[in-house]
């Protein structure tokens, strides 16, 4: 832990000069316990790279923080080769185009040229930007769907995908060294755009972007010739121009935004919590389909690399899940290309192993390989630059995780809710075509291969005591597996950590065949299972259930036992 008065008095001083951070921290000066949660650890930089509440502290994102990884990453680039280049991506909250600036200061005193999106602009348009620029690195400033008092700071590989473990703990070990008041080197902004150091990305590469995306539908005849309404939502983030203008050239006509939320607002004023997981973010949305129905209302989240959908039945508009989404994608673009002949002769998905084991079932029946990853979009990109790098990209089909986020091609290396929002409206007007709903063709896949409930349950663990009560948990529980869940015997336990899945009957282990990471599943007699994780950006702990049954109710059932009694097991509220 760290030496937090001796920190407290520190940035006291630091930020004389910094009246808001200033007066912030004058503020709870004689707050023993404030105090210890801004100051008891740095912001940790893992593969995500930092994301923490905004405000004065090391445990905060501020100019600071920010100003400190950003020197660190120059001198791993440095170190790596010097006088290579970052593009930078920014999203709408509070903070995010000053954090972004200050990056490209920096970057350009280290001499490393910063390339700069002029606007706000979706993550994998970063992404893209790295392959397409030939960068080092890359930068994108956001908090991905979390509430607005968070922000955070997002690294990129030369190859466009998140950073890898080796790659975030070697950029880690630089920032640790730099000194955080007066051991940062800084250009002013407009001196380094006139000399060139620091450059702004052209509208020709946002429109190649564009170009990319537009070359995914797999029926444009179907797309073009659609009166699909759609009801969408950018929830007060960077998907409003960039979903909005592949809709329309794909020939989506019928396209409505909700006009609360359809304006760049780190705010979130109508939806605090701005994630298309939650129902609270399409209640704008519903209210207008009240008075003017749609077919699919859309949402992306604030960096637009998360899309969530309604859907309208005879009932009303039905929510569907990130897991629903996958599949419907998987047997959506599997069936369709096959059809016509476009599928290649060894195609390959690429899912979370969180998510829901119901595509691996349609994944079978269309002759298709699954390959599960862990958590985290860099995993599925690193599948497709390996297989590019063998010659094999066309044989990548589609990547996703339970957790609303999809890449479709291989123009990004990051979930892209541009390319999804474009081939879920589709499938949706494909399967309209022909007399059908998702939800229709979702209850058909199950009526074929079982009924499949997915739950997630998240348990926050705030503060310093948060994240020893969530570590206490965890050791806990892999040392003491339960027995059984919901009356199921466990049959296997999946311990990641430290790579082995164990028999519980035999004894008998082997190895997980995935990389380290601190995630246990619980494998039960009946075929559910469960699987416990920490959140790698947020202080949570996640439960991730599924419940499998001869109907949607069964499963349903299931999943919520299961998760009743787990939380139980493990002591959480």
């Amino acid at each position: 832990m760290n030496d937090v008065q001796a920190l407290y008095a520190q940035w006291l001083e630091g930020t004389a000069s910094d009246p808001a951070l200033h007066a912030e921290l004058t503020a709870i000066a004689g707050n023993e316990e404030e105090i210890l949660d801004r100051f008891y650890k740095n912001l940790e930089f893992g593969t995500a790279g930092l994301r923490g509440v905004l405000g004065a502290g090391t445990n905060r994102m501020n100019l600071y923080t920010v100003g400190q990884a950003t020197q660190g990453l120059a001198d791993y680039l440095n170190g790596q080769q010097p006088g290579g280049s970052v593009a930078i991506g920014y999203d709408s909250r509070i903070g995010s185009e000053e954090f972004a600036r200050l990056s490209a200061e920096i970057l350009a005193a280290n001499g490393v040229k910063a390339y700069l999106y002029r606007a706000l602009m979706p993550t994998p348009f970063v992404s893209f930007a790295v392959m397409r620029l030939g960068c080092s690195s890359g930068i994108v400033i956001t908090a991905s769907h979390n509430p607005s008092q968070y922000n955070g700071y997002k690294c990129y590989d030369p190859a466009g995908y998140q950073m890898t473990e080796e790659a975030a703990a070697a950029t880690y070990a630089c920032i640790a060294k730099v000194e955080m008041f007066g051991g940062v080197k800084r250009v002013p902004f407009e001196e380094a755009l006139a000399d060139g150091r620091i450059a702004y990305i052209s509208d020709e590469l946002i429109e190649a972007f564009y170009a990319e995306v537009l070359t995914r539908p797999i029926h444009p005849e179907v797309v073009a010739a659609s009166d699909l309404r759609i009801i969408y939502t950018p929830l007060n983030g960077t998907g409003n121009v960039p979903v909005r203008t592949v809709l329309d050239r794909a020939g989506f006509k019928q396209v409505r935004v909700v006009p609360e939320q359809e304006k760049p607002d780190g705010n979130f004023p109508t939806c605090p919590y701005p994630n298309p997981e939650i129902r609270q973010v399409f209640e704008c949305g519903l209210a207008m389909a009240e008075k003017e129905p749609a077919d699919l209302l859309l949402a992306t989240d604030p960096d637009c690399d998360r899309v969530g959908i309604a859907v309208r039945t005879g009932s009303g508009y039905e929510l569907l899940s990130g897991n629903d989404v996958g599949v419907l994608l998987c047997n959506y673009i599997l069936s369709q290309r096959k059809a016509l002949g476009t599928l290649p002769e060894h195609p390959i998905i690429v899912k979370s192993f969180v998510s829901t084991p119901l595509a691996n079932k349609v994944c079978a029946k269309y002759g298709c390989e699954m390959i599960e990853v862990p958590t985290g979009i860099k995993y599925i990109g690193e599948i497709i630059t390996n297989l590019e790098k063998q010659g094999q990209k066309d044989r990548f089909i589609l990547g996703f995780e339970e957790s609303y986020g999809y890449l479709i091609g291989d123009h990004a290396r990051d979930k892209d809710a541009v390319a999804a929002s474009l081939m879920i409206c589709e499938m949706a007007a494909f399967y309209r075509a022909q007399g059908q709903t998702l939800v229709e063709v979702l209850d058909a896949l199950y009526a074929e291969f079982g009924a499949y409930s997915n739950k997630l349950y998240n348990f926050t663990f705030a503060g310093a005591s948060g994240m020893a009560k969530m570590a206490e948990i965890m050791n806990t529980t892999r040392a003491n597996p339960p027995k059984s869940v919901a009356g199921s015997p466990v049959t296997e336990v999946y311990d990641y950590a430290n790579e082995i899945v164990t028999d519980t009957v035999t004894g008998a282990t082997r190895p997980t065949g995935m990389i380290r990471t601190n995630v246990l599943k619980f494998a039960m007699a009946d075929g559910n299972f469960a699987i416990v994780r920490p959140s790698g950006t947020e202080p949570k702990i996640k439960f991730y259930v599924t419940g499998i049954g001869a109907d949607p109710a069964a499963a349903a059932a299931a999943a919520e036992a299961i998760g009743a009694d787990l939380r139980t097991a493990l002591g959480v509220e």
